[in-house]
């Protein structure tokens, strides 16, 4: 755990002196003369601070731990003092915590790591079994999503025939967002005794997700009109929080790339427009920094069809259970808490396999 000791082996009175140089130069009156040069300035500063601060809270919780365990010490009654080590050892579970996610933050270099994120998710082979596998995940992205504090805007809300989600697009808004979540990009398996079965027969369902980060208006992408076809249509789906049903639902499709995009989350067809087209230069953004990556795996390829053979994760709860990233041989028995949303362990061995290899 950090302590004034580790401090020059991260060097945070150096960082501490970029970040207050830098916030000098934002507070300057000439600062947005050079837009483009004042957007770099931002980035830099807003990374900087994302790694000093979280970093100054955690040297600060060690001091004050160690205040404590010094007063538990000195205590001669032991009633005061087990109070005091009852309080340290609550402090050391919220030190431990912060450091855990500290150093998961840290594995977040990329450009676009900190943006917000767009999450698509679609049920694939499997019929009824998938769009209910994909309602499944639909609930685990979300409930990790809001146990991190993070905001969950549905866009897109199509229901399956019979049960659970064909299909569904959310943003997902909160410091990492998309760092996190591109871990979990790809086909995801479930093996289970299907709930739609009369003989109980064991089942395979297949979803896929797809993650791509929401892009500000400093990197430009150019959509042209003749390049779009612009479709309307009346919300439906599953109602409630997810979307509005009025008949200002926006789908757009992009004729060179062959993406399609849609909107149903607000009522002005407007704003939906504005959200979709966002999402698209999102996509064709992802798409051109692919390219340029040149990577053996791209995420596209990487997914690949929602099928055997593809997958990234598997989630069997008969006849046994088990949950198993194929990727980084991470699993775990606690099939019920991942399903609740506790994905950490996954996205971390992702995150630290992906670093191992830019390395």
């Amino acid at each position: 755990m950090p302590s004034r000791k580790c401090a020059g082996i991260f060097d945070v009175a150096n960082r501490q002196q970029q970040l207050a140089e830098l916030e000098a130069l934002a507070a300057a009156p000439e600062f947005w003369n050079d837009a483009n040069k004042a957007r770099e300035t931002i980035d830099r500063t807003n990374a900087l601070r994302d790694v000093v601060n979280p970093f100054l809270d955690l040297a600060k919780l060690a001091d004050d731990l160690a205040v404590l365990l010094e007063m538990a010490e000195g205590e001669t009654d032991a009633a005061q003092r087990a109070q005091f080590l009852q309080e340290v050892n609550s402090e050391m579970a919220r030190a431990e915590k912060m450091f855990r996610q500290f150093e998961l933050q840290s594995l977040l270099g990329g450009k676009l790591d900190r943006n917000n994120a767009y999450v698509n998710l679609n049920a694939g082979a499997g019929g009824t079994e998938a769009c209910d596998w994909a309602a499944m995940l639909l609930r685990m992205y979300v409930r990790w999503a809001e146990a991190r504090g993070f905001r969950v805007d549905f866009m897109e809300y199509t229901a399956g025939e019979e049960a659970g989600v064909k299909s569904c697009t959310l943003l997902v808004s909160g410091p990492f967002a998309f760092g996190y979540l591109k871990a979990e990009r790809g086909v995801h398996r479930l093996v289970r005794i299907s709930p739609f079965d009369a003989n109980k027969r064991r089942h395979t369902s297949f979803a896929a997700l797809d993650v791509v980060a929401e892009v500000d208006e400093t990197i430009e992408i150019e959509v042209l009109d003749k390049d779009l076809r612009v479709d309307t249509y009346r919300s439906g789906g599953a109602g409630g929080q997810k979307v509005n049903k009025t008949d200002s639902a926006v789908r757009l499709t992009h004729l060179p790339s062959g993406i399609v995009v849609a909107c149903q989350a607000e009522r002005s067809q407007h704003a939906n427009r504005n959200k979709a087209m966002k999402l698209l230069k999102a996509k064709l953004y992802e798409i051109e920094m692919d390219k340029k990556r040149k990577e053996q795996e791209k995420h596209y390829s990487e997914k690949g069809d929602i099928a055997w053979g593809h997958q990234i994760r598997s989630y069997v709860l008969q006849p046994y259970q088990m949950v198993k990233d194929l990727r980084t041989d991470v699993e775990t028995s606690q099939t019920q808490d991942v399903l609740d949303g506790e994905l950490d362990a996954f996205i971390e061995a992702y995150l630290k396999l992906r670093r191992g290899q830019e390395d």
